[in-house]
């Protein structure tokens, strides 16, 4: 399995990119946190850590961590705007449970 960008993500990653005018890509990870146990991480990312591994999506380079990519795998990482707010949408096969709030998730 795959960690995934969709286009509409991959633009808004892209688009980042270019204004920072520096950046190789996008970081996906997770870290305990929450009332359900797991919180996502995003980060650009400017060069490569060793042990990441990378995953390509619509020209975009996805960076995990081998720790996170037990809970993330086959994840499809969205870009949404809805009325005024816009932001990332996570779609992770892997939840069993998410707390109320959508800030953190459980496998």
């Amino acid at each position: 399995m795959a960690i995934t960008l969709t286009e509409k993500a991959a633009q808004h990653v892209r688009e980042c990119l270019t204004r920072r005018k520096k950046g190789i890509g996008l970081r996906l990870g997770v870290s305990t946190a929450g009332c359900s146990g797991l919180a996502y991480k995003l980060e650009y990312v400017d060069e490569l850590d060793a042990g990441d591994i990378v995953f390509e999506s619509y020209g975009i380079k996805v960076f995990v961590d081998q720790n996170s990519l037990a809970y993330i795998e086959g994840t499809e990482l969205d870009f949404v705007r809805e009325g005024l707010n816009e932001g990332f949408r996570f779609h992770n096969p892997n939840i069993k449970d998410a707390c109320g709030c959508g800030e953190s998730f459980r496998v």
